[in-house]
């Protein structure tokens, strides 16, 4: 069926309004009722406004002084926006509808500093989408699906608890090898969980046979999509059962469209892109050893907002390189310098950073911790001491609070490992 005649034959819209920033209104001539199209979670202010935060108060993004963003978004005729879609080079259908105009708009008009940000973010991120994108032969314009699912944010977090640039669910993201523990979360590394990304969009696509659906399904799940074609017998168009779907994915193809819009065509309304300031240029480095990102940063001329931004699959400083081989991603300089320094950057400090296992480093609530323990009171002066572990210590951040060595607490204590647990008394002196 052809899109464009069902967009027509449908004559959808008479009006169209923006409601609460959360959902797009319209009104439906044929049913003369209103049908609500949700905002994707990368549109809604608080992620926008955690990208903002993210990005320039670390100073990742400037703004160009000589290329202000205006403050009017021009206005054009329908049928420019429908020449400047047909001329994407886009395998995926781009029809213009008065749905998609709304989603244009919310881009053009209301968040337009917030696509100025995601255009300097694009910069950095895109080379990593394309690259993946291209392993598993999708088409290359999906690069745009983060840019309404997280506005280009990899701490973006949901709120039914998807997380990172492509915002991958506990389960599908474990699904396709993103591994998360107390220490790493591959649903925030942008390499990783891109390539996860092309695969679950691959098998989407074998899965429907359409991008659209494939898209949709992305969004709300294949058993959602599937539940939309039956309700709208047996049609496997997106544009026919986009009534049966979940409210933010009724707009979610809309938003899609838009996306990749603007971003080509943000000059003709007057937005400009910020600029980065993170390494264009970076590579990873494989470790197989604990490090933490205070000893390289302390070594090799890196700056520990700049680690964090570049590998933000970490959800504290230490990289368990002891469990398996992991990357860490920076500039060729700060690479070399490693290299060239070599144990130098594991001894920085070694007595501080004691190497122990992933597994034995965050301390887990197993237990429930002594009543009133919240730190024992030992004696003082020239006798013992002791303390109750609480939820989150290590032996290391109890031996930097007691001006002692994890070494030391082990020989104290008799420990052969460094597993310890919340409730547990421990000798400090």
């Amino acid at each position: 069926m052809n899109i464009r005649k069902t967009l027509m034959a449908m004559s959808l819209v008479l009006s169209l309004t923006a409601t609460a920033q959360n959902e797009v209104t319209v009104y439906n001539d044929k049913t003369g009722e209103n049908e609500e199209f949700g905002l994707p979670e990368g549109m809604m202010s608080a992620e926008l406004d955690s990208l903002l935060r993210e990005w320039t108060t670390k100073n990742y993004l400037t703004f160009d002084e000589n290329c202000q963003t205006a403050k009017e978004n021009p206005v054009y005729e329908k049928d420019e926006y429908i020449r400047r879609l047909s001329r994407l080079p886009n395998v995926i259908d781009m029809p213009y509808n008065d749905v998609v105009r709304k989603y244009i708009d919310q881009y053009s008009e209301r968040l337009r500093r917030q696509v100025s940000v995601m255009l300097g973010a694009s910069n950095f991120y895109f080379p990593l989408f394309e690259e993946a994108l291209e392993t598993y032969q999708v088409p290359l314009e999906l690069r745009y699906l983060p840019i309404i699912e997280s506005a280009l944010n990899p701490g973006a977090t949901s709120r039914v608890g998807a997380a990172g640039l492509w915002q991958f669910m506990l389960s599908s993201g474990k699904q396709y090898g993103l591994e998360v523990t107390s220490l790493i979360d591959e649903r925030r590394d942008p390499i990783k969980s891109s390539y996860a990304a092309a695969r679950l969009l691959r098998d989407l696509h074998e899965s429907f046979g359409d991008w659209t659906l494939a898209i949709a399904a992305y969004n709300c799940g294949p058993q959602n999509v599937l539940k939309a074609i039956t309700r709208a017998g047996g049609a496997k168009d997106y544009w026919t059962i986009y009534p049966y779907l979940p409210a933010e994915t009724r707009g979610y193809v809309p938003a899609f469209i838009a996306a990749n819009y603007i971003m080509t065509y943000y000059c003709d309304h007057g937005i400009c892109p910020a600029k980065a300031k993170l390494p264009e240029a970076t590579d990873t480095i494989m470790v197989s050893r604990n490090i933490h990102f205070e000893q390289i940063e302390g070594t090799c001329n890196v700056s520990m907002e700049e680690l964090r931004a570049l590998n933000p699959q970490y959800r504290t400083t230490l990289v368990p390189g002891d469990t398996r081989p992991m990357t860490i991603r920076m500039s060729p300089e700060a690479i070399r310098t490693f290299i060239e320094l070599g144990d130098s950057v594991y001894n920085y400090r070694a007595n501080e950073f004691a190497s122990v296992k992933e597994n034995e480093v965050t301390v887990t609530n197993i237990s429930k911790p002594i009543k009133g323990g919240r730190g024992g009171r030992g004696g003082r002066g020239g006798g013992s001491k002791s303390i109750t572990v609480k939820a989150g210590d290590t032996l290391g951040s109890i031996a930097r609070r007691n001006h002692t060595t994890v070494n030391a607490l082990k020989r104290l204590n008799g420990l052969r490992g460094t597993n310890i647990r919340a409730g547990q008394k421990l000798k400090v002196k």
